[in-house]
Parts: structure tokens; sequence; C-alpha cells
């Protein structure tokens, strides 16, 4: 049985496990979930797929079941290493440590403000929720330049978050920062250096563009 993947190739999270799919060379199903009918909050996908009613959802070649972006992208990482790009270094524990740290900076210091922006923006309107709070946009906004102004300093001494390497860490920035810089954002990108040389270098990957191809 073939990798499956549940999901939509224009969600976010989605767009982070066919990424990491692709760097590793796997060739999976895409099933695709209708979001705007809800299908994923049917009871029948709660019950079988994801209880929280959202996407993506893995199922492995053994029918192992697996969701949350994050989780899945380390877990294919884990379960097919040695198969395309090494995503995580798993050999070194200080290298570990360092993607770790990378991965948390994403995490904390990165989506809560991008997210922010790209729901204010564009998914409130889409879900029926009102106009965007130019309030929150402006604060997200704020907070996000303070975290790049940071990045720039990290990546001023290395091409990536973790170091030398391209690590999942750097691929969990492209799916919200892509839909930022769709929505006249790019800016933050672009006014930093070092930012935009790694954004450049990260939305210039193989990988990536098949996703965009598939949006």
């Amino acid at each position: 049985m073939p990798i499956k993947v549940y999901g939509t190739p224009t969600s976010t999270c989605t767009q982070r496990v066919l990424t990491t799919l692709i760097e590793k060379g796997l060739p999976y199903e895409l099933i695709k979930v209708n979001l705007a009918a809800g299908e994923q909050k049917t009871q029948e996908y709660l019950d079988e797929k994801q209880p929280f009613g959202v996407v993506p959802v893995l199922i492995d070649e053994d029918g192992f079941k697996i969701y949350e972006s994050r989780a899945i992208c380390r877990y294919l990482e884990l379960k097919y290493k040695g198969k395309g790009t090494e995503l995580m270094p798993t050999n070194d524990v200080k290298a570990l440590g360092l993607f770790e740290q990378a991965a948390s900076i994403e995490m904390s210091y990165y989506d809560p403000y991008v997210s922010g922006i790209v729901f204010e923006r564009l998914f409130k309107g889409m879900k029926g929720l009102g106009d965007p709070d130019e309030a929150k946009i402006a604060l997200y906004r704020e907070q996000l330049n303070a975290k790049l102004d940071v990045y720039e300093k990290i990546l001023s001494k290395q091409p990536y978050l973790a170091g030398q390497d391209f690590t999942l860490a750097d691929l969990f920035h492209l799916s919200y920062g892509n839909r930022l810089v769709k929505l006249n954002e790019g800016h933050f990108f672009e006014s930093r250096p070092h930012v935009k040389d790694w954004w450049n270098r990260i939305t210039s990957r193989p990988s990536w563009q098949q996703v965009l191809a598939l949006a």
C-alpha cells in the first residue's frame, strides 16, 4: 500500500508534508479532502482520520496513521532515514539539539505572527468570520519584524537556521511564508539581506516548486 496523505494541496499544513515526502523521494497518493464542503468535520472523518477535524493525515505503507504536520514530517524523516534528503541530524546529539532549537524558533517566534496575519487577511474572510482586525494585524507585524531582526543576526553567521544544512526547521517556514508573500507582505523577507538570501534558497528547492505546482 502506498503512503496516503489526506488533505488538499492548497492547505499550508498539507504542503509541509508533501514537501517532506518529495525531499525524501517517497511515492505517495494524495487523497483530497473537500474542506469547503466540510468533509473534514464529518463524524466518519473525526472517528477514523483526525479527531480535531483538520488536515493533513498520513497513513503509511503498513497502515500506521499519524496527524499533525510537523509530527508527520519528523516521522517520515526517522522512518525513512537514508532515503532522499536528510532533514534531521540524528547521529550527533549536538547537531540534533541545534535542529530542535531551530524548529522551536519556527514554532515560537515565526508561526504565531505569520499565521496570524494570514488568518486575518485571508482565512477569516474565507470562513465568513468577518473583516480583518487591523489592530491584531499591526501587533502581529510589529512582533514579526522584531523576530525577523533576530533571524537576520542568526542567518548572517550560517546559511540555514540549524547550521550549514537545510532541515525541517527551514522547510516548516515555507507554506505560511508563501501565503505572506502572496498577500504583498514579502518585504518582511526582502528587507533583510541574509533573511532574503535564506528565503530565496529554501523557496527555490525543487521539492517546494513541485508542491506549488500542485496548488
